[in-house]
């Protein structure tokens, strides 16, 4: 079982060995959406539409999951950095028990409040009749994703992320199959689901990639010989677990909800917008691929060294990070420019939706460099213990930030879609800087600065 001490050693090797599968299993889980996304088309632009929104409602959620992986990361990393065993395999069984009530909670309050996040930004019709649908189905996959974040991050902390790589492969090959299945059925012997079925397929495959990752977790040296008694509740361990993960969580969903206020933009005007802002973001999400691999690899590598009190070790992966991303980001541009329509095409035949699509791929391209140094500088922070921070930035660019330019371009200047997408491109910029200025006073307090 991969277990790497990221205290020693070249910092480019260690991006290379965890940033590559990282950024695999994240490209398998972004085909994975892609095939839902195809599927959906398959069935009409109400069923894309209502795809997008009920997904986003779900992915509020799940942002409790990607805290939770985050706080696995940060504190199990610093744990193992300082070589402290024992409160490594702690950690990690606290962990996986937080994440278990946190999904009973939380299947409790979205059964309640989904449909109501759900009509904030849809009209009634056929697409909210679908979102709320494929909402309600996806709530029996929430322990599957919560708990094999956690998971992920423990295992991430060890320097493993070869194993959620595998289990994504695994997953997106299932869900060519499970969708078509379940959508279709098997016709004479059981009918199928129609859009639900969609929703399904995420469902069993997503549970047998929580399977697969607790089962690595398992066999971890630090965690082999435990039993189920470590999982009990600790409410100092569940406290410090909080205090991690809180930051990050609300900053998720703080993006999530802002996606909600960029839907609640386009509803005007009409539902291919916001179908075409659903393939857009698919999209986006296959060419961040790389540059999400290694700004995710920064946060173990970071957090060890930091335990380790290794703070040059720590600057020299952060400025390793940007160097490496400058590239990436500045060769995705001009596929995002001069290759969108085309990239749009191969999931709707609806010219307006490739349209307006290809508006949001174009604006975009100017903002990957950005996107780069906002996940890698989110990383930093938190390897540091000091998430609070990434709160903040998430607070004003998606939170403020969106909400408010996008009203100034196009409820007060009555711009189109191409208002929306510049009043994202303002409060990107905007929270870059400020980002860039945290990060800096941060490595002052706990690095002596940033060189």
């Amino acid at each position: 079982m991969l277990d790497q001490d990221l205290t020693e050693g070249p910092i480019a090797g260690h991006f290379r060995t965890l940033a590559i599968p990282a950024a695999m299993g994240m490209l398998f889980s972004t085909l994975y959406n892609v095939v839902d996304v195809y599927f959906a088309g398959q069935l009409s632009t109400d069923a894309q539409a209502g795809l997008a929104i009920g997904f986003q409602a779900f992915f509020i959620m799940m942002a409790v999951g990607f805290g939770t992986g985050s706080a696995m990361s940060a504190l199990v990393g610093n744990a193992r950095g300082k070589k402290d065993d024992s409160l490594a395999r702690q950690t990690a069984m606290q962990g996986i028990s937080f994440a278990l009530v946190a999904t009973m909670i939380l299947i409790v309050i979205g059964f309640i409040a989904g449909p109501y996040l759900i009509a904030l930004v849809s009209e009634p019709g056929a697409y909210r009749d679908a979102a709320n649908g494929y909402f309600y189905w996806l709530l029996a996959s929430l322990p599957g994703f919560l708990i094999a974040y956690a998971a992920n991050g423990i295992l991430q902390a060890h320097g493993n992320s070869v194993t959620m790589q595998r289990a994504m492969m695994a997953a997106f090959f299932a869900n060519i199959i499970l969708n078509p299945l379940f959508i279709y059925g098997i016709p004479g012997v059981v009918s199928g689901l129609g859009f639900n079925g969609i929703a399904l397929a995420t469902v069993v495959s997503q549970t047998g990639v929580m399977i697969f990752v607790l089962r690595a977790v398992l066999n971890l040296r630090v965690i082999k010989g435990a039993n189920a008694s470590e999982l009990s509740p600790s409410i100092k361990s569940y406290r410090e677990i909080f205090g991690q993960m809180l930051p990050t969580t609300t900053a998720f969903m703080v993006m999530f909800i802002s996606g909600f206020v960029v839907q609640y933009a386009l509803k005007g005007f009409g539902g291919h917008a916001i179908a075409a802002y659903g393939i857009a973001l698919r999209i986006e999400q296959i060419l961040l691929l790389p540059v999400l691999g290694m700004t995710g690899a920064l946060l173990p590598i970071a957090a060890q060294n930091f335990g380790a009190e290794h703070y040059d070790r720590v600057r020299e992966a952060l400025w390793f990070c940007w160097k490496l991303g400058l590239i990436m980001t500045i060769s995705a541009a001009p596929i995002l420019w001069f290759g969108g329509a085309f990239a749009m095409s191969f999931f709707t035949d609806d010219q307006a939706v490739i349209d307006v699509g290809q508006s949001y791929l174009r604006v975009d391209s100017f903002l990957f460099i950005l996107y780069m140094m906002l996940f890698s500088i989110n990383s930093f922070l938190q390897a540091l213990k000091r998430p609070v921070w990434t709160l903040w930035i998430s607070v004003y660019r998606q939170g403020f930030g969106i909400a408010f330019f996008v009203w100034l371009l196009v409820g007060v200047c009555g711009m189109d879609v191409w208002g929306v997408w510049l009043g994202i491109a303002i409060a990107v910029s905007t929270g870059w800087v400020m980002a860039l200025l945290i990060a800096s006073r941060v490595a002052k307090q706990e690095l002596n600065g940033l060189r």
